[in-house]
């Protein structure tokens, strides 16, 4: 048994010694290829790493080449292939910095319906969440919107689609966001409860087909209802009406909603009243 224990250690660390020793090698040669003026040997190595995922490397290279061929045939796969390697390191803003001078300097070029994809896909990937501040969402959907417009027929058009779709509900979750909040503000420093409905009112007009529509719906009844128990006595009778009209309007798009049970009971105090 303590054989067999010593053999593999002996395997682990002759594996670890031949695995240092390639990298040591490795680095090596990186090395000696910063310190090159061969600009061919360095994109030639750069695409090498690049194909091997390397995009830290591949970047490095490309970078130190990018004026070098600058007007050249060949600055087009520059430009490409140091965004494509930006982005495989996920920095998606320098990405689509390389990507957007490539669509300036060639809007007709070889990549050029692949990049206008990433470029949107890169402001789709770095989108923050609902609660942030959503300029890089409105970004993306402008970009692929456009790039759906341009490439119709494109092989990423599914999938543009379905980003544009993603973003657009996160756009719309944010009101919902923020229609709660005045929901939940309540009747302080005003009537937070008709800014709840206008709102979500404006949410349902602009995204339609948002997955969050029984949501928005659902805060504008509360909203009718929280209005209606809270004004004064000559209008309460009104405002109640109100919530009884907009309960039928829920149930008849949402019948087997989530909310169907808190909805009801809004109805039945209402119809006390």
């Amino acid at each position: 048994m303590q054989l067999i224990f010593l053999s593999m250690n002996k395997k682990i660390f002759f594996t670890i010694i031949v695995a240092l020793i390639f990298c040591v090698s490795g680095c090596s040669e990186y090395q000696k290829l910063l310190k090159s003026d061969d600009n061919e040997l360095k994109f030639n190595k750069a695409m090498e790493y690049f194909n091997k995922k390397k995009y830290v490397q591949s970047q490095t290279l490309l970078d130190e080449v990018k004026s070098y061929y600058k007007g050249s045939e060949r600055s087009q796969e520059v430009l490409y292939y140091l965004g494509r390697s930006f982005y495989g390191q996920k920095d998606y803003t320098s990405a689509s910095g390389y990507f957007q001078t490539y669509m300036r300097t060639y809007p007709k070029g070889n990549y050029a319906p692949e990049v206008k994809f990433l470029i949107a896909k890169s402001y789709y990937l770095d989108s923050p969440d609902a609660k942030l501040d959503q300029a890089i969402t409105n970004d993306g959907i402008v970009a692929l919107q456009d790039y759906i417009d341009m490439y119709p027929q494109d092989t990423n058009v599914s999938e543009a689609m379905k980003m544009l779709d993603d973003l657009n509900d996160k756009l719309a979750y944010k009101q919902v966001l923020n229609a709660k909040l005045y929901y939940n503000l309540g009747d302080y420093l005003g009537n937070n409860y008709l800014s709840a409905v206008i709102v979500a009112q404006n949410a349902l007009k602009e995204f339609p087909s948002t997955q969050y529509r029984e949501d928005l719906s659902f805060i504008i009844l509360q909203s009718k209802y929280a209005q209606a128990a809270n004004s004064v006595t000559e209008r309460q009778t009104e405002r109640y009406q109100e919530t009884i009209d907009e309960y039928y309007s829920f149930i008849n798009e949402f019948p087997q909603g989530k909310n169907r049970n808190a909805a009801d009971k809004i109805f039945r105090e209402a119809n006390k009243k």
